[in-house]
């Protein structure tokens, strides 16, 4: 069915149930993917696992096998879709896949990883092949001339719904208790996946099947494979669109790695859980009109595009200014600047990793020593652990700073230790009740941290404890201990204060925008359209990735993430736009399905190229600065694609298989 042949209301209410499917399913990809699921599976799914690397290592299996999974199933059943009349019908089913899976995550608790392997690999292939259909819904749904627009909002509606499902899901996991947080949280997503997605199959036309690629005697899956074959032989015909491909896997590549690694990059400098979670809510909710206002950028019709324009380009400028600006001008304590590292004095040692078999730590009683080989581990290399059942068993550290993280590792055999500083028991802040570490787990463990904290920075003796006492399921007082590492000083930041810099560089912005952005942008905007409303997108994208090489404070890395937010959002919803257009209606299935395909191996190829950089250089500083080159690339083939030819071939491809112009 065409959409001119809607009503305008009927039209509008088709467009928008179909972006509430972007609010439905965002909540997965906030929740389960980004934020909690990760962290739940290592620390409680996982917690019977040997370590935690042996935990990631998993993890990270779980989500390479889903995304290759999908790989390959994404153009076969696109091109069914097709064939047989079916994208409403394969979305439901992927859905309903997706649902299922993250719903019964609720029942995951501590050690069951491999049912949480199992249940996330369902849930991931459903959002990720559901994706595909709902994709290819977008040139049915939306005019030729709304598409931008539409795809903006849909990316809009979804920065909307997951950024709000997760900051619910952040007050349950602080309010619940034991892991009733996080699993309830799992089964919300479910919820909220499943009831939101009812308007698009309620509203949303099913489009018509390209049955003129039917032939007598054959059934739907022999012609939809004989088709895909066609395609993927005949690249010439599609030549344009291809050569996007190509562009879209170079440079989402780049996009893709800044999301996934933009939390871990964050800790590895130093910011607290606190400013990483809230900064992810920030480019959640920013994201939101700055996707709405790319999505205008390329229309001709919007007679605010001046002032558009001008705000991104203003916030290009002034927010790497003053943020670099700020983290030196102003106090440490507002913008989370790093403070000088604790030294080495005579009679403490300063900031630094002490093994025990360091002279660092002084132990008194009938202590051991245990070697751990590296494959144990998921290491490097062997790490040698201390063991002792003797009740009284101590280890003394004096150290120069304040806080300090134990490595130790768990087992049905280990009991509980106390934990002293300069001779007092450190207390819970919590319960103000003396604070203990229980080693007992089902299963060995190894490589377990534990972070604690003197009241204020200066030279402390930290001492560790055998109480003798066990857990009422432990089998023995075993207390094992490989290393201490003294933290770098805590870095300090007002956040209410750097979100009033950003909102009083927001608001010079709109000025800025409102006064100078018609007399300077005019004559530029209109040369504006989709693709280069994409590259313009790409060249933030390269500041931030330079940026984020040097930044090194908590007022930089918030600045930057609104940088991030700005475009974000739009440059993923223009780019699947600018893909519909260039792809035949009748052939969305198979085309979002091979787009599919792309954005997967943007999901894989990304990561690795930051994860060898990271290697190479024992850095995550230049593994984020050689991100420009992705966007630099990405550029250059941006501008060999010839758009116009592209959809002139689609329009023909269209006509010769739906009888349309």
């Amino acid at each position: 069915m065409s959409t001119e042949s809607h009503s305008d209301r009927t039209y509008n209410q088709i467009v928008n149930a179909w972006c509430m499917y972007d609010w439905a399913n965002s909540a997965f990809a906030t929740t389960i993917l980004a934020a909690v699921l990760p962290v739940y599976y290592s620390q409680v799914a996982g917690a019977t696992l040997p370590s935690e690397a042996r935990a990631t290592a998993y993890w990270s299996t779980g989500v390479s096998l889903s995304l290759f999974i999908a790989a390959i199933l994404s153009p076969i059943l696109g091109t069914v879709s097709d064939v047989m009349r079916g994208k409403k019908r394969f979305l439901a089913l992927f859905v309903g896949l997706g649902v299922i899976g993250t719903g019964l995550l609720v029942l995951v608790d501590t050690g069951d990883w491999l049912l949480a392997s199992i249940l996330f690999l369902f849930g991931r292939l459903g959002f990720t092949a559901a994706n595909v259909f709902y994709d290819a819904l977008l040139p049915h749904v939306a005019k030729a001339e709304d598409q931008d627009r539409v795809s903006t909002r849909g990316y809009a509606m979804g920065y909307l719904g997951g950024g709000l499902l997760l900051a619910i899901n952040v007050v349950m996991i602080q309010v619940l208790p034991g892991t009733w947080g996080p699993r309830l949280s799992f089964l919300s997503v479910a919820v909220w996946w499943a009831v939101f997605s009812i308007p698009i199959f309620t509203r949303v036309p099913e489009p018509p099947a390209a049955t003129a690629s039917l032939i007598p005697g054959e059934n739907v899956v022999t012609v939809s494979f004989r088709r895909l074959l066609e395609t993927l032989a005949d690249i010439r015909q599609y030549s344009e669109l291809f050569k996007y491909l190509l562009a879209f896997l170079i440079y989402n590549d780049g996009i893709g790695t800044i999301i996934s690694v933009s939390a871990i990059y964050g800790a590895e400098l130093g910011f607290g859980s606190v400013e990483l979670i809230l900064a992810l809510l920030l480019v959640q909710f920013v994201g939101i009109p700055f996707s709405l206002i790319f999505g205008r950028l390329p229309s001709q019709d919007e007679k605010r595009r001046p002032l558009f324009l001008a705000l991104i380009v203003f916030n290009l400028v002034a927010m790497p200014l003053v943020g670099i600006a700020g983290a030196r001008a102003l106090p440490g304590e507002i913008t989370g600047a790093p403070l000088p590292p604790y030294t080495t004095t005579l009679d403490a040692v300063g900031e630094g990793t002490y093994p025990v078999t360091s002279d660092a730590l002084t132990c008194e009683g009938a202590w051991r020593t245990e070697t751990i080989p590296a494959e144990n581990l998921g290491a490097d290399a062997d790490v040698t652990y201390i063991t002792t059942t003797e009740p009284g068993a101590r280890c003394d550290l004096v150290f120069n700073g304040q806080k300090v993280e134990l490595t130790y590792s768990t087992g049905p055999n280990h009991g509980i230790w106390a934990i002293e500083v300069d001779g007092r028991p450190l207390l819970d802040e919590d319960t103000g009740r003396p604070l203990t570490i229980d080693g007992y787990n089902r299963t060995v463990r190894y490589g377990v941290r534990r972070s604690v904290q003197a009241e204020q920075p200066g030279r402390h003796t930290l001492i560790l404890i055998n109480t003798g006492d066990q857990d009422p399921g432990s089998q023995g007082t075993v207390t094992a201990l490989a290393q201490v590492k003294i933290l770098p000083p805590i870095r300090k930041s007002n956040l209410g204060a750097i979100i009033g810099i950003i909102v009083g560089v927001e608001v010079v912005g709109v000025l800025f925008a409102l006064l100078l952005g018609k007399p300077l942008f005019s004559g530029l905007v209109e040369t504006l359209d989709t693709r280069r409303s994409i590259i313009l997108s790409l060249i933030v994208y390269a500041v931030i990735a330079v940026w984020g090489y040097f930044l090194n404070s908590v007022i930089e890395f918030w600045l930057l993430a609104w940088m991030v937010s700005i475009v974000q959002g739009g440059s993923q919803a223009l780019s699947r736009s600018l893909y519909a257009s260039m792809s035949p209606a009748a052939k969305s299935g198979e085309f979002f399905g091979l787009y599919g395909v792309m954005e997967k191996f943007s999901a894989i190829v990304g990561p690795l190229l930051f994860a060898a950089a990271a290697a190479a250089f024992d850095s995550s500083r230049p593994a984020v600065l050689s991100l420009i080159v992705l966007f630099l690339i990405g550029i250059f083939l941006l501008t060999r694609v010839n758009v116009e030819e592209g959809r002139r071939v689609a329009r023909e491809e269209d006509a010769a298989l739906l009888g349309t112009g």
